[in-house]
Order: structure tokens, then sequence, then C-alpha cells
């Protein structure tokens, strides 16, 4: 005698947690596209491609042959289209995930590494001609108003550039260079100078702004003298001279990379 077994839905549909994953994302991605496109020509677009997904579905369901030809022709460029058609709308997505802090956290390090690489090649490099540098690095204090004493770039770091930028004939040499989220920001920036007297009076302009600027904000600051070619960083208010390019790397990724720096050098009296 059959026995009837009551199947509810909840019985055959099983909803795991990627499945709850996947569905969240779908949704914020969604949601964020709606933002994007309200109020713009792209929503119209969208329910154009819209109806026309809907006549596809209808043209299989009546099995008509002339017009399924036809769709399939369209679906083969179809993703380029939307490509070429959404693409303000999917750069500004693009964008506001990348300013997401996770992801922005996943591809941090492979990209301040970079700025460290190129930024010590350059640093050697005008060490050895010496060549005069002022390299400041924002951390979490703003330096907006230091920005806007000098010539805006918004340029990404690069050895060549840097050395472009102090070289003796360029108009921006004069002054410090500020990067911040691994873009120079601005050159020929004017840094407020320091006052204290533990500094060596024979000490230049640069090495007293770079202390200066790191007494009143917890910028990392990078100094290549002029006359002697020494290399300095200034951090806390503090200056440490006289170091290696492999010491350089080192404090320039600790301040970058928010590790701990645990190295402590006396300051010195010379650059």
């Amino acid at each position: 005698m059959p026995i009837a077994v009551s199947v509810t839905p909840f019985d055959i549909i099983s909803i795991g947690v990627v499945d709850v994953i996947e569905i969240s994302l779908v949704s914020y991605l969604l949601y964020r596209l709606y933002q994007l496109m309200r109020g713009t020509i792209a929503v119209q677009i969208a329910l154009g491609l819209g109806a026309l997904y809907l006549i596809q579905v209808l043209v299989r369901v009546l099995n008509m042959k002339i017009l399924q030809a036809l769709f399939s022709s369209i679906s083969e460029v179809f993703v380029l289209a939307v490509i070429v058609l959404f693409q303000p709308e999917i750069r500004r997505l693009l964008l506001i995930l990348g300013q997401n802090p996770l992801v922005r956290r996943l591809v941090n390090t492979t990209a301040q590494e970079e700025v460290v690489t190129e930024t010590v090649a350059a640093v050697e490099e005008m060490s050895k001609n010496k060549i005069g540098a002022l390299i400041v690095f924002q951390r979490s204090t703003g330096l907006r108003s230091y920005v806007e004493t000098g010539e805006e770039l918004n340029a990404e770091p690069s050895r060549d550039l840097l050395l472009a930028i102090f070289h003796g004939k360029n108009p921006l040499h004069d002054g410090a260079v500020i990067i911040r989220n691994r873009r120079i920001e601005a050159a020929r920036c004017i840094l407020p100078v320091s006052t204290t007297m533990k500094l060596s009076p024979q000490l230049g302009l640069r090495h007293r702004a770079a202390v200066g600027l790191t007494e009143q904000t917890d910028a990392f600051v990078v100094v290549v003298s002029e006359e002697t070619g020494n290399i300095s960083i200034a951090r806390e208010g503090t200056l440490i001279s006289k170091i290696t390019v492999d010491e350089l790397r080192t404090y320039l990724t600790n301040a970058l990379m928010g590790s701990p720096d645990r190295q402590s050098r006396p300051a010195m009296a010379n650059a």
C-alpha cells in the first residue's frame, strides 16, 4: 500500500553558508550598481536590456527558430556591449570596491613594497651624487595644509620621477615632496622648521624642516644632505642621521607597513 509522504519546499531547498555569502555579495553589488545608475541614462539602458532578455526567454518558450538564431548572434557580443555601455558605472563601482578597507588591506602590502623599492633606489642615487632631497610620507595625520603650499602632482612615485624632481635645475627641487597613499601629492612644499636646541647648528634647513614636521605630526621623513650625501630620517621629532641604504629600507618598510619600529639609534650631530 503506497504511503503518502508530505514534502515541503524547505525539505528540498538546502541553503549553506556559502549560498548565504553569495546571495549577500550579489545583493550588495546590485544595490551599489543601482545607486550608481540612479538618475542617469544607464537606468533606461538597463531597462532596455532587461526587456530584450525577457523577449529572448519568450522566443525560446515559443520555439521561434528565426528569432532564436538572431538572439544567438546578439548574445555573442552582449557582454562586450554591456561593458561599453556601462563603462562609467563599472569604473565607479570598481573604485568603490577598491576603497573598501578589506580590499585595501589585501593589496596594500605589495603596493607599499613598490613605493619602498622606488624610494630607496632614488635616495641611493641621490646620496651618491650629493643631490639634496626631502621626502615626506604621510601616515595617520593629514598634511593637506602643507600640500597646498606646493605644486600638486598626483603622480605615482618612481625612482626616475623623484630624481627628476630633486635635480638642481628643476624648479620643484626646493622644498619637500609629500607622498600619501602611494601617490606623490605635491612637490616644493613648505614645512615648519624646528627650533629645538637639541639639533646641531651645522644642520641645514632640510633637516630642521624634517624634524619640525615630525614634531607636529606622525609623518615619516627622509632627508638627503646636499653637502655630504648622508641619508637621514626624521620621526617623532627625532633625527637619525648617517644611516645606510639597508637601514633606510628597514625604517621605511616599518613606517609604511605599520609594523612597530624597534630599531633605535641616537641622533647624530652632523648630516
